[in-house]
């Protein structure tokens, strides 16, 4: 077994609340979100963000509008909706209460009283 698949699915599973959470700072272009996910090292592809993208839209928490661009044909810029504000809001509780199970999870000691090991993180 390779961590390196482990650590794709973790991000894989964080990655719609990662979106949502960059279309909550106001509209915003797909490149701009891709550039900013692969900086974050969150997504790699570009393949994978546009399938996304279209399955939150069509689950009502996106909307687009479209822009005239200076440089090119018209670009599309999403928005939360007001089910995505919700849904993210439960996102980010659900984030909290994930980040409190790690760390108690993380911070029992061993059942003969030792600390846990060597802990890299």
């Amino acid at each position: 077994m390779k961590v390196e698949n482990t650590q794709v699915q973790m991000r894989k599973g964080i990655l719609e609340f990662c979106i949502l959470e960059i279309i909550a700072r106001g509209e915003v272009y797909a490149s701009d979100m891709l550039e900013e996910l692969t900086s974050a090292r969150m997504i790699v592809v570009e393949g994978t963000l546009y399938p996304l993208l279209t399955r939150l839209k069509n689950a009502g928490l996106l909307d687009y509008t479209w822009k005239e661009s200076t440089s090119g044909p018209p670009r599309k810029y999403y928005t939360l909706t007001e089910a995505g504000l919700e849904f993210l809001h439960q996102l980010r509780l659900t984030w909290e209460e994930v980040q409190d199970s790690i760390r108690i999870i993380r911070q029992k000691p061993h059942s003969n009283g030792s600390a846990s090991a060597e802990v890299l993180l």
